[in-house]
């Protein structure tokens, strides 16, 4: 082929379909394939071990005519050195395959169907868990080549450090990426259901809590008289009048909180049961968001990070302060704030029912469940508020009165 007759970009711009599939050659085995539907394919004409074959450039006009060359001179690089580019390419596809189909490739595609439905910080937590137990020793498998003996090894590793409840969660996880790739075609079973009852079952674990009434008005004292960061502070004044979950407190955002209407709505997507909450703020509550409002309230969290106003706090910052104050985490917890409330609001015999719905437990009776959600919220400011004032009245060492449903709704 002589110079002249190389193939140009006009030439290639200019082809047009005719009746049949016909070919515009450039140099050394490629050729331009022109089809009767339009379509213009790259191809490369080679041999190897003494047979003629053909390999796949690409389309135009997405590959250009210089493209085309670089693939071709490429593919006949691989010739010089003895290998076929057809072949090549047929095992780096199967090599692709086979690492797209491992435990933690799968694990992650799962995971990234499913956070859209938890919570930020259940989201984290799943995937942090798999990261750290279990890609490390089953994540570079085939997923389908993965039995349960494998499954079990790395979930003993977790419960030897005694960590018996992560590990049951963990078995957990595994069986929901498995029944993934099964429903995906990727897998024909999940070994993780034959480890039932194969794993340590956990001692429950209780949070610490505080609940005598004298001992309590001794931590109302010292959290005002916390010598820490404002904000700090004022987490630790609001668990005791919302007790929220530690993870909800943390993450609260000032368009959440309605200081007017004394109402702090949590979106769904935020709670645990993936079901939005309203908090009723008492007085004492509200005092605490308008003294920390001038701090933070120009950015989108109460309580942002110390290093930077676009995360919430560290989970760690309730609990460290607890510490810091004196109280050990066998006395103690952020979390312990609800155990608390329950514990001396069922004392003061205010119903479970409005109790449960304050702590945003879930209703397994859906009808039930409706109902709670429209019709508990006047009874649960009202319990809000004097549990605030027999707070208060516990913390000043007065006569601290416990108020029951019935004087309030007398009143």
């Amino acid at each position: 082929m002589s110079k002249q007759s190389y193939l140009t970009d006009i030439a290639v711009k200019s082809a047009k379909p005719g009746p049949k599939p016909y070919k515009l050659k450039d140099e050394r085995g490629l050729f331009l394939e022109v089809r009767p539907n339009g379509g213009r394919w790259w191809r490369l004409r080679y041999f190897f071990a003494g047979k003629e074959k053909m390999l796949s450039l690409g389309v135009y006009p997405e590959v250009s005519l210089k493209d085309a060359r670089e693939r071709r001179d490429e593919a006949r690089k691989m010739l010089a050195s003895g290998v076929d580019p057809s072949q090549a390419r047929k095992d780096e596809k199967a090599l692709s395959l086979e690492q797209a189909e491992t435990f933690e490739a799968i694990a992650r595609e799962w995971h990234a169907r499913m956070s859209s439905s938890w919570t930020k910080q259940t989201a984290m937590t799943n995937l942090g868990r798999l990261e750290l137990d279990i890609f490390p020793y089953l994540g570079a498998r085939p997923i389908k080549e993965i039995a349960a003996p494998d499954v079990l090894a790395a979930l003993r590793r977790v419960e030897s450090r005694g960590a018996e409840e992560t590990a049951r969660r963990l078995r957990t996880l595994c069986g929901q990426v498995f029944r993934y790739a099964v429903a995906t075609g990727r897998c024909d079973r999940d070994p993780a259901a034959d480890l039932r009852g194969a794993l340590t079952k956990a001692k429950p674990k209780n949070f610490a809590s505080i609940t005598a009434p004298r001992e309590v008005a001794g931590l109302l004292r010292a959290i005002d008289d916390y010598t820490g960061s404002p904000e700090t502070l004022a987490a630790l004044k609001l668990a005791p009048l919302t007790f929220v979950r530690p993870g909800e407190l943390r993450h609260a955002e000032w368009a959440e909180i309605d200081l007017d209407a004394a109402e702090w709505r949590i979106p769904a997507e935020k709670m645990k049961m993936r079901d939005a909450h309203i908090v009723p703020l008492s007085r004492q509550a509200v005092a605490v968001l308008q003294e920390l409002h001038p701090l933070t309230g120009q950015g989108r969290y109460c309580f942002p990070s110390e290093r930077t106003n676009d995360r919430p706090m560290s989970e760690n910052t309730v609990n460290a302060a607890l510490r810091r104050m004196g109280y050990g985490k066998e006395e103690m917890t952020g979390h312990g704030f609800r155990s608390m409330a329950s514990t001396l609001l069922h004392e003061q015999g205010w119903p479970s029912d409005v109790i449960e719905r304050q702590l945003a437990h879930a209703e397994r009776n859906k009808v039930k469940a409706a109902y709670n959600r429209a019709g508990h919220l006047p009874e649960r400011r009202k319990m809000i508020q004097a549990w605030a004032d027999y707070l208060d009245a516990l913390k000043t060492g007065g006569k601290a009165i416990p108020i029951h449903r019935e004087q309030v709704a007398g009143a």
